[in-house]
């Protein structure tokens, strides 16, 4: 017989409620403002995320029309012109945010850059121009294959500023599954490094760029190599280009391109476990505002966060919440090209001390790897400037939820226990840390704007305690 794991053998029915101090300085302070919102946009959504388009975002002209809905297709602010970038970037240069710090990067040997708004605008416009230099145009598509380093997300933006959709290929994909995914979304152009630290190694990024054009991908003809880890690495004239060659003369102003909201703006193909790998695609207008929003909302964002997410750029996670949504918000957001290893088990923890990581946002894989190198590690350091603790990507369990929120969060942190797709682009299930009551296991309740349902497998609602049952989404995100 099986033996109970570590995973199911704590069954937890205790809520934890948000604590009154925390709950007065929040951006949505109780389920009775939640209730509102909730209310507000099942009753007429279209004025709902209408609203929030207008107050939140900058739009070069304004849509003719919110939705158009023909089932199953939605199309979001027709007719409005708008770009991601701008909105990440421009915009907060004419306010104080200008000299905020946009990207903290911690380097896994230890090296490590901040640039502020008006830094990564220039970068972000460098590297636009240099991609238009390379020959590419709006509706071109370009693969960015990276580490975890600044020009990840720098090839992002810049892609997303001339209107040149991306793929980004997750950095740990061989170099088949590279080459699979270029083909299939035509791209142009290969953003690559020479190589990442991972665990105390080199990942040979360039080396596989190599491979996977050698054996395919003939709509590459460029490929712009960003040198990190500067071991020996073979360049092809006329192909490949070194980033900080091309940089040095490359122009620091670079004007968005306006966007229509239903142009794409990346392509991220799902991991291909279960077959051929399918490119989700995302459009500007709506991916911008919900990525914003939920990001805003489910983390509480302040002007004073140093905000954390631990995910890869290659993973949805990353774009939505590393990326576009913290910097369309303003928000200064971190990035980590390394890992828990050998020789620092305990580095996660060294870089919330170093930077006073305010919230801290992982995988529930994650943290039951770091329960087991014991409590020694975290309570080694300092963590007190936590206040919010967030987690993706799977269900987590009760116990770990109970660890997380003990030894982690000392107790006094809100646990944001997030559930979402590739395909939604941003959260679905979510609580909101200054309103909702959280219980360990849970995910607790649809983000303003999502009704879900829990139904039969014939598609019919059910009352409590009814079998054999699924549940779904019955309205969704913009």
């Amino acid at each position: 017989m099986s033996q109970p794991t570590i995973e199911s053998i704590l069954h937890e029915k205790r809520l934890f409620n948000p604590s009154e101090d925390f709950s007065k300085q929040a951006r949505i302070k109780s389920m009775e403002e939640y209730r509102e919102l909730y209310e507000k946009a099942k009753a007429n959504p279209e004025a709902f995320w209408a609203e929030l388009a207008e107050n939140e975002l900058h739009w070069f002209k304004k849509w003719d029309q919110v939705l158009d809905w023909q089932p199953p297709f939605a199309k979001w602010f027709v007719g409005g012109k708008i770009n991601i970038s701008y909105n990440c970037l421009d915009r907060h240069l004419t306010t104080w945010r200008k000299n905020k710090a946009a990207l903290i990067w911690e380097g896994e040997p230890g090296d490590s850059r901040t640039l502020t708004y008006s830094q990564l605008h220039r970068e972000v416009c460098q590297m636009a121009n240099v991609i238009k230099q390379l020959g590419v145009k709006k509706g071109d598509r370009v693969g960015i294959y990276m580490p975890m380093i600044p020009e990840a997300a720098i090839a992002m933006l810049a892609c997303a500023r001339i209107g040149a959709p991306h793929t980004v290929i997750f950095g740990g994909f061989s170099a088949e599954a590279l080459k699979d995914r270029l083909e299939d979304a035509e791209a142009k152009l290969v953003i690559t490094a020479d190589g990442g630290w991972r665990k105390d190694a080199i990942v040979p990024l360039k080396e596989q760029v190599d491979k996977a054009l050698q054996a395919g991908a003939p709509s590459v003809d460029n490929v712009l190599v960003v040198q990190r880890t500067e071991q020996k690495i073979q360049m092809e004239p006329g192909r490949d280009h070194w980033w900080h060659d091309l940089q040095q003369n490359a122009s620091g102003q670079c004007p968005a391109e306006e966007m229509d909201s239903e142009d794409m703006l990346f392509i991220l193909y799902t991991s291909g476990t279960t077959g051929k790998p399918k490119g989700v695609v995302h459009t500007t207008g709506g991916y911008n505002l919900y990525s914003h929003i939920t990001n805003q909302w489910a983390f509480d964002l302040q002007d004073t966060d140093v905000y954390w997410c631990t995910a890869d750029v290659g993973w949805i996670t990353g774009h939505s919440y590393i990326v576009y949504g913290p910097l369309s918000n303003g928000a200064t957001t971190l990035m980590y090209e390394g890992a828990p290893r050998a020789s620092n088990p305990g580095c996660l923890w060294d870089v919330v001390e170093k930077y006073g990581v305010t919230i801290f946002y992982t995988a529930p894989t994650a943290i039951r790897a770091l329960m087991k190198m014991g409590e020694r590690h975290p309570n080694a350091r300092d963590l007190s400037s936590l206040r919010i603790l967030g987690t993706v990507g799977e269900p987590i369990n009760p116990e770990a939820w109970i660890w997380y929120n003990r030894v982690i969060g000392q107790g006094k942190c809100p646990i944001v226990d997030t559930w979402w797709q590739t395909e939604t682009g941003g959260f679905m299930i979510t609580p909101l840390p200054g309103a909702t009551p959280t219980k360990p296991g849970s995910a607790t309740l649809p983000f303003p704007g999502i009704i879900a349902d829990v139904v039969d497998t014939e598609g019919e609602p059910v009352t409590n305690n009814s079998g054999d049952i699924w549940w779904c989404v019955t309205r969704g995100r913009v």
